[in-house]
């Protein structure tokens, strides 16, 4: 499988490769993480009783930072053989991850979030229900001979669909919801410029077409991943609400092979969506040297009767994907506010009284007569707002002529 990008700027990218994980190394792996979840749950007792000590004694308040924490972690090591028989760069990265999430709930908290918005604080990560996840920092592995040397000894074999640009800072392997080990590799990002085109391109996003955009070729239909694997899904859905067990009682075999089928289904819908946007970004960036998106966020559409097709068609992993390939390859991004766009003239900038409800799909603008596809005339809209040449659209332009920045 290829591996996974990101990273903002020239900051840092991730690569995650498969692992080929022996069992033994699976065993290994395992233990390994029994410490790591035993050290989060000692994070979040301490936490707990740290805050309820400070809400008896509001003068005699305690602290419960990383420091602590790692003090803690060391007299634990010292004492417990069991934990001490585990390598310590795992079990110090999960302080680290516990820290991380209790000041994102702390900052929800202070800063007056609603509830629904705000990040709980970490609770603890139960044996069958919680995913293996192991960080490991520089001094916690090495590459030798194509194969990932984790501290402690264990050894796994990576599934290498490409070369890594750099010498990875850390690793982190995880396991996901259908049994699939992976490792993903932190490195430096590097921008790959491509040729100048001198063409620019406006993208208003939709549920019926996933993206339209000021050229015809490089408009996204909805492709209906999740669609196609309904009937599937609804069999799994219903399999793993029969044998669901009851409360207290432990989870059946078939019920757990259940809901690693759903999920398999489930990871498979989320590569052809990812895969389906990839390419598309990466047609688009080819082609364009300034690119005018419209800011859209679909999170709204989950409230409407579009929220299951608006799910399936991905628009905020969609726009993710633009992005990130246009960073990566230098190309220019104007995030554009999507308000009264469809309400605007691209002609003249007229905009009319009304908003136009949904099931009109042809814009009429009742000030220059001019008449276009809806979602068509959004997409030159965004490119005004921009500050991109329009004409630009249609080809190159003419040599030396420079191209304008948005405003």
């Amino acid at each position: 499988m290829s591996a996974r990008e990101g990273g903002a700027g020239l900051g840092q990218a991730r690569y995650t490769f498969r692992l080929r994980v022996s069992a033994t190394a699976r065993t290994e792996l395992m233990a390994e993480w029994d410490r790591c979840r035993w050290v989060w749950n000692e994070c979040v007792a301490k936490s707990r009783a740290v805050h309820a000590h400070n809400h008896a004694h509001p003068d005699d308040r305690l602290t419960c930072g990383p420091a602590r924490l790692d003090r803690m972690l060391t007299e634990a090591r010292r004492t417990t053989p069991w934990l001490r028989d585990g390598a310590s760069v795992p079990q110090q990265q999960i302080i680290r991850d516990f820290g991380t999430s209790r000041a994102k709930a702390q900052k929800d908290v202070k800063d007056r979030l609603p509830v629904h918005r705000r990040a709980g604080m970490p609770g603890c990560k139960k044996k069958r229900e919680a995913l293996p996840t192991l960080n490991y920092t520089r001094r916690g592995f090495r590459l030798k001979g194509g194969r990932l040397h984790l501290a402690g000894g264990i050894v796994l074999t990576v599934v290498w669909s490409r070369e890594l640009p750099a010498d990875p800072s850390s690793v982190r392997v995880h396991r996901d919801a259908v049994g699939h080990w992976w490792a993903s590799f932190v490195v430096p990002a590097e921008v790959q410029p491509l040729p100048a085109t001198g063409a620019v391109l406006g993208v208003d996003w939709g549920v019926k077409e996933i993206a339209t955009t000021t050229s015809d070729a490089h408009d996204l239909p909805h492709p209906q991943h999740g669609m196609k694997a309904r009937a599937k899904l609804t069999r799994y859905d219903r399999m793993v609400a029969r044998r669901r067990p009851k409360k207290g009682r432990a989870a059946s075999k078939g019920y757990r092979e259940a809901k690693r089928w759903r999920a398999k289904t489930y990871a498979k819908i989320a590569r052809q969506r990812q895969d389906t946007a990839r390419k598309w970004a990466r047609s688009v960036v080819s082609d364009h040297d300034a690119i005018a998106v419209e800011d859209f966020r679909p999170k709204f559409l989950a409230k409407t009767c579009m929220a299951r097709k608006a799910a399936d068609a991905a628009i905020g992993a969609t726009k993710k994907a633009l992005v990130e390939m246009a960073r990566k390859h230098g190309r220019i991004v104007h995030l554009v506010n999507p308000a009264h766009t469809t309400m605007d003239c691209a002609r003249c900038g007229a905009r009319t009284k009304h908003a136009l409800p949904l099931s009109e799909r042809t814009y009429n603008c009742t000030a220059c007569g001019a008449v276009s596809p809806r979602d068509k005339n959004s997409a030159r809209v965004m490119l005004h707002r921009a500050g991109l040449n329009p004409a630009g659209v249609e080809g190159p332009r003419p040599p030396g002529a420079p191209l304008p920045e948005a405003a």
